[in-house]
């Protein structure tokens, strides 16, 4: 089972989109097919700097295309209602017991209430995941009824996680529009997040490094 077999799978695209249409209900910001294919791609490229094998590469691209699913169930611990459904999903689909495990497991601890960077895997997803800030991910059109989350996507004009093998750091840098949001908006609301993403970057063995508006805050 591979990642692009994953991502053509219209049963799995269903629940992708349903998840979005119950978040746009509750006013939150996208977590469609442009979030979580960002994720898959940018938790490959953290394993990938980390000269992890070809494998394990793809099983962290299948965890980050379905680690929102869940949200088709309920946002309220949607990480784990999201690990039973791809937990189903996979079975059906007979990927290897070991696959599975791996990838649910992932998933289940993706969220900052819960989730702990139990295997690389799931260390590479919560960084890709958390670090996924930007103004496209706002749905609300109207600037004067933003609430603290849009602010603090839509200020963020640009966002970058480099993983530094070498230097065994992975940095996430912002440019906060001061306009829109604050940088002390951004923690208020990412605090726990934050913590998850240096949890997930020791866990790597990387140092995780916070860098807005030029100024390195972790």
């Amino acid at each position: 089972m591979t990642y692009q077999q994953i991502r053509e799978n219209e049963t799995i695209r269903t629940y992708i989109r349903k998840a979005d249409e119950s978040l746009a209900a509750l006013g939150y910001t996208e977590h469609s097919f442009a979030h979580v294919t960002h994720v898959a791609e940018m938790a490959a490229q953290i394993l990938s700097a980390l000269d992890f094998d070809p494998h394990s590469i793809e099983l962290v691209k299948i965890a980050g295309y379905l680690h929102d699913i869940g949200n088709l169930v309920n946002r309220v611990d949607h990480s784990q209602s999201g690990a039973v459904m791809a937990f189903r999903i996979l079975d059906k689909l007979e990927m290897p017991p070991t696959d599975i495990a791996t990838i649910v497991t992932a998933i289940g601890n993706h969220d900052e209430g819960t989730g702990i960077p139990v295997n690389p895997v799931a260390a590479a997803l919560i960084l890709a995941d958390k670090s996924d800030v930007r103004a496209t991910r706002v749905r609300n059109r109207d600037i004067a009824t933003f609430d603290i989350h849009d602010r603090v996507n839509y200020s963020v004009s640009h966002a970058t996680l480099t993983t530094d093998a070498q230097n065994k750091t992975v940095t996430l840098s912002l440019q906060i529009d001061t306009q829109f949001g604050s940088v002390m908006d951004y923690f208020e609301i990412f605090l726990g997040r934050m913590i998850l993403c240096r949890k997930a970057a020791q866990a790597l063995g990387l140092r995780f490094v916070l860098v807005a508006n030029g100024q390195q805050l972790l």
